[in-house]
């Protein structure tokens, strides 16, 4: 099961940065008013229109990888065998000192003290 949710994590993350990557490639909307008054080349790299066939369809792809692996991480991740709060969990193992046994060791309150009733 854990070398399941590693797969996912890195795909997950290669994902990512696939997104992160592709949405700096594109060529922004705004970027052919700049060139009409001289700011600069308006051509990415696949040329000025067929960046946004490729790129766009690309980046669809793996923005749905994306949320499809969020969505799987999310649902494994709830429904592991050992869920609960990893505080409460803490708060109720403590050890005993020496000398005590397991049953004289109370678990700490969450209570706040300095708050009235």
């Amino acid at each position: 099961m854990e070398n399941v949710i590693l797969v996912i994590l890195v795909i997950h993350v290669l994902a990512a940065a696939a997104v992160i990557g592709l949405v700096l490639l594109q060529h922004g909307k705004g970027a052919d008013m700049g060139a009409a008054f001289g700011s600069g080349a308006s051509g990415s790299l696949f040329g000025v229109s067929g960046s946004s066939n490729l790129l766009s369809k690309l980046t669809s792809i793996f923005i749905t990888v994306f949320f499809a692996t969020s969505l799987t991480l999310a649902f494994m991740s709830s429904h592991k065998a050992s869920s609960g709060s990893v505080v409460k969990s803490a708060l109720t193992q403590q050890a005993p000192a020496q000398g005590e046994s397991a049953a004289a060791v109370k678990p700490v309150e969450n209570t706040p003290k300095d708050i009235p009733n």
